[in-house]
C-alpha cells in the first residue's frame, strides 16, 4: 500500500481533498478523530492525561473535558508539549490498527492520512506504516480567514489559530505535491482527480 499524508493549514480545504480522494478509493484515516477517540470515555490516554494535567479535568461520561484541556495547552508551548508526548504515540498505535486492518481487507492500495499536524510532530511517521507521500493543500490567506469567519470564529480567534500552525514555506519543505485551493470547487476536484492518477501510479510501481 501507499500510504500517504495528507495536510494543510486551518481552512485551507485538507478535508475536502480527502473526501475527494475517498470518492476517487482512496482509504481515508481522519487522524484528528482519532485525536479524539484517545481521549474519549475509555480512551488510552485518559489515564496519563489525567495523572498529568489533573484529575478535575475528568468529565461526567469518563472521558477528558476538551474545551477545559484546550483552554491549559493553546497557549502555553511547555504543557502543549506535554500533551502531545502522551497524545501522540496512542495515536500511532491506532494508526497502525487503521492501516492494517485496510490492508487486510484489500479494497485499496493507496491510505490517506488526514491530518492537521504534519510538519510539526511525529504523527504517522513513528508507527509501523509510516506515510510516504506527503501532500499539502494550500489557499491564500485571506481566504482561509474568510472561511473560518464563515465558519463561526471571530476574527481575532480566526488569526490566532492561523497564526499557530506551521507555514505554508515549512509544509512545502517536505511535500511531495501541493493542492492550490484558492479558486471554485470545479478547480479543486480536477486538481485532486491529477493528483489521484499520480497517487494511483505510484503505488502500482511499489507493487510492481
Amino acid at each position: 500500500m501507499l500510504i500517504v499524508g495528507l495536510t494543510g493549514g486551518i481552512g485551507a480545504g485538507k478535508s475536502s481533498v480527502a473526501r475527494l480522494l475517498a470518492g476517487h478509493g482512496a482509504a481515508v484515516v481522519d487522524v484528528d478523530a482519532l485525536g479524539r477517540e484517545i481521549i474519549a470515555p475509555g480512551g488510552s490516554a485518559v489515564p496519563a492525561v489525567l495523572e498529568r494535567f489533573g484529575s478535575d479535568l475528568a468529565g461526567p461520561d469518563g472521558g477528558i473535558d476538551r474545551p477545559a484541556l484546550a483552554s491549559i495547552v493553546f497557549n502555553d508551548p511547555d504543557e502543549l508539549a506535554a500533551l502531545n508526548e502522551i497524545s501522540h504515540p496512542a495515536i500511532n498505535e491506532l494508526l497502525d490498527e487503521r492501516i492494517e486492518s485496510i490492508g487486510a481487507a484489500g479494497t485499496t492500495d493507496v491510505v490517506v492520512l488526514d491530518m492537521a499536524v504534519l510538519t510539526e510532530s511525529t504523527l504517522g511517521r513513528n508507527t509501523r506504516f509510516p506515510y510516504e507521500i506527503v501532500v499539502t493543500v494550500e489557499a491564500p490567506p485571506d481566504i482561509r480567514l474568510e472561511r473560518l469567519i464563515e465558519r463561526g470564529m471571530t476574527s481575532d480567534d480566526a488569526k490566532a489559530r492561523l497564526a499557530s500552525q506551521a507555514t505554508d514555506e515549512q509544509r512545502r519543505e517536505v511535500s511531495n505535491f501541493v493542492i492550490g485551493n484558492g479558486g471554485g470547487s470545479d478547480e479543486l476536484a480536477d486538481a485532486t482527480t491529477k493528483l489521484w492518477d499520480a497517487l494511483r501510479r505510484l503505488a502500482e510501481e511499489r507493487a510492481a
